[in-house]
């Protein structure tokens, strides 16, 4: 009975030696409560909606006057104005609007006419929640447009809203690609490199790289090279087996390829580097593989991969456009599904690439060449 007893104590003294673990696994079950319960089902607030008035009549300001009510009510999304449609419907594909409206010309005139009257709603159907509730939010308006409060006049409104999808039909399938490519890669970055790192130093292994004449800089940037080429190799895979289940013939054009190329690389190092960064100074081999389910469920699940992020509340938003997941999936989505170019991942390359820098600096900074 000693024996035993010996035993729970020296596992219970392991346990509460390592803080971390600890908080971890205690910690784990509410922020997965917190996060998940706020990701799913939540209304979409502040989508960007781009708005072309080609008309500029009496009939034009009521609609514009009606998204101003929407901006200040439901506050579904929030009018952004431009001067050309080309513009606009652009920008949708790039994905810096969520959507665009478009008041034809001599839409005012039509009206009064009673001469079928349309609005344009421009939607990227590459995201179904964003899209149909767009899609629902003016089926509203135009019926409010056909049926005001006030009684106006001798005028019977027959105004019609006519919806574009820019891209053929999205399967859900396709739609989640994105999210699990960065999901893959991840996971290789979590095994591969934060635990394969941890794993080492408890075996030993790391005290043969101390004794060299390896300076601090060489080693934590070639530890890192390590893990990105092997996050690489995940996501090229995951990429093309992917795109070939799912239908997706984009990815085998040259430029296409390309831009993916470049995404998978900064994703694979920013990944790397952000794991390397946590577990600088982390010796108990436990806390990598505690920390992976929390890091799951905070990284991946607010980076808009399964549900819009402007359905999120705002602290979970703050999360999402920190998150390098966000970025990843946006690069993502933005060639596959949208084929946008290289001019829509721009900013996801930028952001990922400094992000990498700025941790493989922190990291370089916090890791003790000793034992």
């Amino acid at each position: 009975m000693n024996r035993m007893w010996a035993i729970v104590e020296r596992e219970l003294r392991k346990f509460f030696r390592s803080p971390a673990l600890m908080l971890v696994s205690m910690v784990f079950p509410l922020v997965q409560l917190i996060v998940l319960g706020n990701a799913f089902g939540g209304k979409i607030k502040d989508a960007r909606l781009g708005v072309v008035d080609q008309d500029h009549g009496t009939q034009a300001v009521k609609v514009r006057e009606a998204l101003s009510a929407v901006e200040s009510n439901a506050r579904t999304f929030k009018p952004v104005y431009y001067d050309s449609d080309q513009q606009a419907m652009e920008d949708v594909k790039t994905g810096r609007l969520d959507g665009a409206i478009i008041i034809p010309p001599e839409y005012s005139r039509r009206v009064y006419e009673e001469n079928h009257p349309r609005i344009a709603l421009i939607v990227d159907n590459t995201d179904n929640f964003m899209s149909s509730t767009l899609e629902q939010v003016f089926s509203d308006l135009t019926k409010a447009l056909n049926n005001p409060d006030v009684e106006p006049s001798r005028i019977l409104q027959q105004i019609s809203l006519d919806t574009v999808e820019l891209y053929p039909y999205i399967e859900y399938m396709k739609y989640l690609l994105p999210g699990s490519i960065a999901l893959a890669m991840f996971v290789s970055v979590m095994i591969g490199g934060g635990m394969l790192y941890i794993d080492d130093k408890a075996r030993g292994v790391h005290e043969g790289y101390l004794v060299t004449p390896i300076t601090k800089f060489e080693l934590v940037f070639g530890l890192n090279i390590a893990g990105a080429i092997k996050a690489i190799l995940a996501g090229v895979v995951i990429t093309v087996l992917g795109c070939l289940l799912a239908g997706l013939g984009s990815i085998f054009y040259p430029a296409n390829m390309l831009n993916v190329s470049l995404v998978i690389i900064a994703t694979s190092l920013v990944f790397n580097t952000m794991m390397f960064l946590m577990m600088v100074r982390v010796e108990d081999p436990l806390v990598p593989r505690a920390t992976f389910g929390i890091l799951n469920t905070l990284l991946f699940f607010p980076s808009g991969a399964i549900y819009p992020i402007h359905a999120f509340p705002a602290w979970l938003r703050m999360i999402a456009y920190i998150d390098p997941f966000s970025y990843s999936v946006h690069g993502f989505k933005s060639i596959l599904l949208r084929e946008a170019g290289f001019s829509a991942i721009r900013g996801d390359l930028a952001f990922l690439t400094i992000a990498a820098v700025v941790m493989m600096t922190a990291a370089t900074a916090l890791f003790r060449r000793t034992l």
